[in-house]
């Protein structure tokens, strides 16, 4: 699927987002992470990369990787000078405490497994390292979630329909927001993964949270 629409996938999330991901969402998300000279960061389901550049160019050194091969070709194409690397979240072609910040965006909740992912994503981050997940999540105001479920469900598919090169995929983006479990229930099932010092910070009233977390020493 995520092949399918590669070569229309960043241009439609703009649209669909109203902008939101790359004005605001993604900057956020970065200064959370705190990339800088020195560090090792793994930017899984990176998709094209255009998280990983932002990354690269605070001086880390990063590693993209993604199930998508269709995704990676696109990103090689536009930005040849990222390290990009096809793999499997549930099975990370990794050595042991490798990255020093392991981070995910809107993509945790594609993975068959949120489990065995994030313990992979332990797995191979260093003692004392960090998660760092951007995800779509619950809007904390009720009328706001009702409105933006419908946003999701109605016009999500509408707006990928004029711009994306597979619109029929958007649709299972936006049942899978639907069914994605809130912040609190995320926390919790990344803690109970290993991870410790769980933490979320809502973006735009919940409609996308950060949740982090530590590896324990």
């Amino acid at each position: 699927m995520f092949d399918n629409v590669a070569e229309g996938y960043d241009r439609t999330n703009a649209v669909a987002t109203m902008g939101l991901e790359k004005l605001y969402w993604r900057p956020q998300t970065l200064a959370e992470i705190a990339p800088r000279k020195g560090m090792r960061i793994l930017d899984l389901a990176a998709g094209t990369g255009a998280s990983s550049v932002k990354l690269r160019e605070a001086g880390a050194e990063v590693v993209s990787c993604d199930f998508s091969v269709g995704m990676l070709r696109v990103g090689k194409r536009q930005h040849p000078e990222l390290d990009l690397i096809a793999g499997d979240a549930l099975r990370l072609p990794f050595a042991d405490e490798t990255f020093d910040v392991v981070t995910i965006s809107w993509a945790l909740r594609n993975v068959n497994d949120v489990t065995v992912a994030l313990r992979e994503m332990l797995r191979v981050t260093k003692q004392g390292g960090r998660l760092v997940v951007l995800e779509n999540s619950h809007p904390t105001w009720k009328p706001f979630r009702v409105a933006y479920l419908e946003y999701m469900m109605r016009a999500v598919p509408v707006v990928a329909k004029a711009v994306s090169t597979n619109p029929d995929a958007y649709v299972y983006l936006a049942e899978s927001v639907r069914a994605w479990p809130g912040q609190v229930p995320l926390a919790e099932t990344i803690g109970a993964s290993g991870w410790a010092h769980v933490q979320w910070r809502n973006l735009t009233g919940g409609l996308v949270a950060i949740h982090r977390a530590v590896k324990p020493l």
